[in-house]
């Protein structure tokens, strides 16, 4: 760890996480958080755990990355047809974590999730790379393929059909938005005697609670 990143870390670490220094909106505290992320995490600092569920109950998780967060929820993007994809048809429920370990924070969310407008998947498929949209074609995502050459095979028609042309989203995929009902911040600090703010969706507004660390 260089310097820099250690001194940031104590920073950190020294602060207590005051509830009155909080925004009374989590989603107003948590683009703060996020602010901060992006100008110090070295790496991918909207990467996120998913975490879904089966209508069995069964738990399922992977990192996604976030590609907005909004009033509504947080947004991300992904083939409707894979494990997640089912599994929020039939479970309409998920959580997000997200860990900025320069900073020693995670931020738990917990909501209901549905899927982004029409128009606003188009518009933000229209905004990837070329390949990555050819991927959205080629990939039944989750399903088993039988080689590495199968699926460089079904890359390649795909480059066949849409040669020199503007890439339309397929029906597949698109995005969905989590509407959070608890928001967890959470901040470390020395001898684990961490901070944890949570926000709880009462009605219509939000109450905030220190928990345990």
């Amino acid at each position: 760890m260089n310097q820099d990143i250690a001194k940031l870390r104590r920073d950190y670490l020294t602060a207590p996480l005051r509830r009155s220094h909080m925004d009374p909106d989590p989603l107003v505290e948590f683009q703060r958080w996020f602010a901060s992320a992006i100008e110090r995490e070295p790496h991918e600092a909207n990467a996120m755990t998913l975490a879904t569920a089966d209508a069995q109950g069964r738990p399922s998780a992977r990192i996604v990355l976030l590609k907005e967060v909004d009033r509504g929820g947080f947004v991300f993007f992904t083939h409707y047809a894979s494990r997640k994809g089912v599994e929020l048809e039939s479970n309409p429920q998920a959580c997000l974590v997200f860990y900025w370990p320069d900073q020693h924070r995670q931020v738990r969310v917990e909501g209901r999730v549905e899927r982004l407008e029409v128009e606003a998947s188009d518009a933000y498929f229209q905004s990837r790379p070329r390949g990555a949209q050819l991927g959205a074609w080629a990939s039944q995502q989750s399903r088993p393929v039988a080689s590495r050459s199968e699926l460089d095979d079904l890359w390649a028609s795909v480059q066949d059909r849409f040669p020199g042309q503007e890439v339309p989203r397929p029906a597949h995929w698109g995005g969905y938005r989590l509407m959070p009902s608890v928001v967890e911040f959470w901040q470390g600090r020395p001898d684990r005697n961490h901070d944890r703010i949570e926000y709880r969706l009462e009605g219509e507004g939000w109450q905030r609670s220190r928990l345990m660390p």
